[in-house]
């Protein structure tokens, strides 16, 4: 198994037994982050913590940080020295001290701890250091049992060097923990430990992450099933920005878990397309070991991808958006499955769409996939949208009118569609493009916006006696497409769909 080490992050000292009890149920190992104390609760922690080494069955790894290495609080170079003298004879053999390379370099320290018992760690805030390799063998030189090394990533190519560290040091014989902090870091969470880091580190819940970009540690047992990866696993994933609350992952590793598929899919955060594109997908030019098959793609790549691919399916080049990529061999194929998602779903619903008269909320990338498909089922389609100039450019998908959005109604359209942003959870939850008064006399609404699963536009298209239909249906059916284009497997839907539902509830 995956070692996952669960840091425990509380204030007062009578709170660390609680929470190290908690951490016990889904960790390997226990972080101790008494950097986290309030100033005044050290002592009283440090004779908990003397207890708490003999009474736990886990591992222990003490932490004392200060904030310029990711603590949380600041602590003077005399406070840092002062605690590790007292602390070093209250800790049982197998727990180990996290001291930061720097305060190393003090003779007196370093000869009171045992090196068996030391991870040498450095943490950059900032940015990946330029000079990682020699960060890791002066590191070396401290004789310390096991090394960590943890940076700030902006872009998913900032995990390369991660991952090249990770293969250095396996062929060194060298214990190192290896993390890409952020958001754009979290596949060297999920990955790393098959690439050969000691351990990896999850939160008991999303409000007690200690860095930034750590997940769960459940989500790593559950979601991404951090066990069963290993070098074979097949690799896929969600490329865009932001990629943080994507429902992707639940979905599609929960297909994968149902088939008990040897993959997984991860969100990469990705800023600049173009070097991601070649230093880690296209197989000749790929800069690291990963059995990679296919990416979702999402804003803002759907329309600046395509120039990076070899071939683009038909629908994909007329939509002008790919939200597919398949790696077949050292090609990189192109697709969309937005267009017939969303016309599987409405049909299902609404039945034949042939002189439906149909109105498309928006003028974006969502749209006009919308509008593609929508005219191929000999649908009447009217747009609708604030930016009268962006909506024209959908005229040559052969929309019947472009109208101004505003003061609008749709008296005489059967069915209404939100391709706006406007409903999706945060600051645009309260707003809606329809009122029900603008809805009424229309057979179905539909909305693509997902989360929430009730929008503000399917209260208001209730209200006016709409049938009103959310995004969830079409986001697992272009899924469950995506899904049979890398694997040539038909999914579980139910599977996805329960997946989805169940993390939309939680959230």
């Amino acid at each position: 198994m995956a070692k996952i080490c669960v840091p425990v992050c509380v204030s007062r000292a009578d709170e660390l037994l609680d929470a190290v009890k908690r951490a016990a149920e889904v960790a390997g190992l226990i972080e101790l982050r008494l950097d986290c104390l309030d100033a005044d609760q050290l002592d009283a922690a440090l004779r908990e913590c003397a207890a708490l080494s003999k009474g736990v069955s886990h591992p222990l790894i003490f932490t004392f940080r200060p904030a310029e290495q990711g603590g949380k609080r600041d602590i003077t170079a005399a406070e840092r020295l002062d605690f590790w003298r007292r602390k070093v004879s209250q800790s049982a053999p197998r727990d180990l001290y996290d001291l930061e390379f720097e305060l190393l370099a003090h003779d007196d320290v370093r000869q009171q701890i045992p090196s068996r018992q030391i991870i040498c760690s450095h943490h950059d805030l900032s940015r990946v250091p330029p000079d990682l390799d020699g960060l890791y063998e002066r590191m070396r030189s401290m004789s310390a049992a096991i090394l960590k090394i943890a940076v700030q990533a902006d872009d998913a190519t900032d995990c390369i060097p991660i991952f090249e560290l990770l293969e250095r040091a396996r062929t060194d014989g060298c214990d190192l923990i290896a993390i890409a902090m952020g958001q754009a870091g979290v596949m060297t969470r999920i990955l790393g430990p098959s690439r050969g880091s000691y351990l990896t580190y999850g939160s008991l819940d999303d409000e007690s992450a200690t860095a930034p970009g750590q997940i769960t540690a459940r989500e790593l047992r559950e979601l991404y099933r951090i066990d069963q990866i290993d070098r074979q696993t097949r690799v896929t994933g969600l490329i865009g920005n932001p990629v943080a609350h994507s429902l992707s992952p639940h979905i599609h590793n929960a297909a994968f878990a149902q088939t008990e598929m040897n993959a997984v899919f991860i969100p990469f955060e990705v800023n600049e397309l173009e070097g991601f594109i070649k230093r880690m997908v296209r197989p000749a030019s790929c800069e690291i070991d990963w059995n990679l098959r296919g990416l979702s793609v999402t804003a803002p790549h759907k329309t600046a991808v395509i120039k990076h691919l070899d071939w683009i399916d038909p629908a994909a080049k007329e939509i002008g958006a790919v939200n597919t990529i398949v790696i077949d061999g050292e090609q990189l194929h192109g697709y969309n499955t937005d267009a017939a998602a969303f016309i599987e779903t409405l049909k299902a619903r609404f039945g034949s769409l042939g002189n439906a008269r149909c109105a498309v909320i928006g003028a974006g990338g969502a749209a006009r996939a919308l509008v593609y498909g929508l005219t191929r089922e000999d649908a009447a389609v009217s747009v609708f949208a604030r930016n009268r100039d962006k909506a024209e450019k959908l005229s040559e998908l052969r929309v019947a009118e472009v109208r101004e959005l505003a003061d609008s109604d749709f008296e005489g359209f059967d069915v209404v569609i939100n391709a706006t942003p406007l409903g999706t959870l945060g600051k645009l939850q309260a707003k809606t493009p329809a009122t029900a008064k603008q809805l009424r006399g229309v057979r179905l609404a539909y909305d693509l916006v997902y989360n929430p699963l009730e929008t503000q536009f399917m209260r208001a298209a209730r209200a006016a006696g709409c049938e009103a239909v959310g995004g969830l249906e079409m986001l697992i059916a272009q899924a469950v497409e995506q899904f049979r284009l890398w694997t040539d497997t038909e999914p579980d839907v139910d599977a996805m769909r329960v997946a989805a539902e169940k993390e939309l509830r939680r959230a």
